[in-house]
């Protein structure tokens, strides 16, 4: 997607804050990250953007449909990229670590759910919230 053509066919001109932006999502092995998240990593790297920036290409990637904005429990808003496929989150409430994942019995429950009461599925979301088994947490700070 680092291609600026990628950028220009989502409407979207290819300008330095844009490219580092998707770059870093496409890139880190944190897959949902809030714009406070980007905005320390960018500066730890020495890239010059400031907050502000961070926020509206968030959102200008959010409306072209390349991110995808999430409100877990926090409260704070966080984006992971939009790799056009449909999973469900498990979030940690001790730490706040989320987990991805993808249940076929799940999906048709819902499905089946949502027929019993007369309603066609377009989009859902599930996020289940849930302590972290271990004790203490091992990934809270």
């Amino acid at each position: 997607m680092r291609d600026p053509h990628d950028l220009k066919n989502a409407g979207l001109k290819a300008t330095l804050p844009r490219l580092k932006v998707l770059s870093l999502f496409e890139t880190s092995k944190q897959r949902h990250m809030s714009a406070e998240d980007v905005y320390k990593i960018l500066l730890n790297t020495g890239e010059d953007v400031g907050l502000a920036t961070v926020y509206r290409v968030l959102t200008q990637f959010e409306q072209a449909g390349l991110l995808v904005r999430h409100h877990f429990e926090s409260g704070k808003a966080v984006f992971e990229l939009n790799e056009g496929h449909h999973h469900d989150h498990i979030v940690c409430l001790q730490c706040g670590r989320v987990e991805e994942f993808c249940d076929d019995e799940i999906e048709k429950r819902q499905k089946l759910v949502a027929d019993e009461r007369g309603f066609k599925i377009h989009e859902h979301s599930l996020y289940i919230y849930a302590d972290c088994t271990k004790k203490p947490c091992p990934h809270k700070s």
